[in-house]
């Protein structure tokens, strides 16, 4: 069987990958299962150079097709901060999704609401030889001040969905992974693995 490398060290990122890709017929693999220990560097200027060098960089030490990617919250209050530095975004060292949650919403507090923004991600598939292709997903809906929620990771419990009265936190994994971000993006990378994995549709 195929095997296709989830190039992150993210818990919560790597257990909604599994979701998202679990119907496909490839064995997918995370760095632990094959004690692959990397830290890339996430310097890019953008989400796609961010989500490329991590993609290769696995790709390439391992041997495997990996896929990687890169997300942000962007809040239009903001100019569209914290975007690229969503997972860096607090001044406190080794700070916690809660502590950047509450970062945000401190540099909020003074704006006007409501606090529209959009979660985006770019998705980068690469093959140890180094070919790259990328994929995007991008929802919408807005910052609140309350968290809501215990499903998810980051800033889901505070990102409401205005149409549904739910935040991404209080959504189970099968409705959020249908209209998130990642999920979106993984939707748009189907026919990229495909290609890259020389398959017919993976779906069973």
């Amino acid at each position: 069987m195929n095997k296709l490398l989830i190039a992150t060290n993210n818990k919560g990122k790597v257990k909604e990958f599994q979701d998202l890709l679990k119907n496909l017929r490839v064995q997918l693999l995370t760095p632990a299962d094959i004690n692959l220990t990397l830290d890339v560097i996430e310097d890019g200027k953008n989400y796609q150079e961010n989500a490329s060098k991590k993609a290769t960089q696995f790709a390439q030490a391992s041997g495997l097709i990996a896929l990687a990617d890169d997300s942000g919250l962007e809040v239009d209050v903001l100019d569209g901060a914290p975007g690229l530095y969503s997972a860096r975004y607090s001044p406190k060292p080794n700070a916690t999704d809660k502590d950047r949650r509450d970062f945000l919403l401190q540099n909020l507090k003074d704006k006007p609401q409501v606090w529209t923004a959009h979660f985006h991600a770019t998705i980068a598939i690469a093959k140890p030889t180094g070919e790259v292709e990328f994929a995007e997903g991008n929802c919408y809906g807005e910052i609140i001040s309350e968290e809501r929620g215990i499903n998810g990771f980051g800033y889901d419990p505070i990102f409401l969905f205005p149409a549904l009265g739910k935040t991404m936190a209080e959504l189970d994994n099968e409705h959020k992974n249908r209209i998130s971000h990642r999920g979106l993006a993984v939707m748009n990378a189907m026919k990229i693995l495909e290609k890259f994995m020389e398959l017919g549709s993976m779906l069973p």
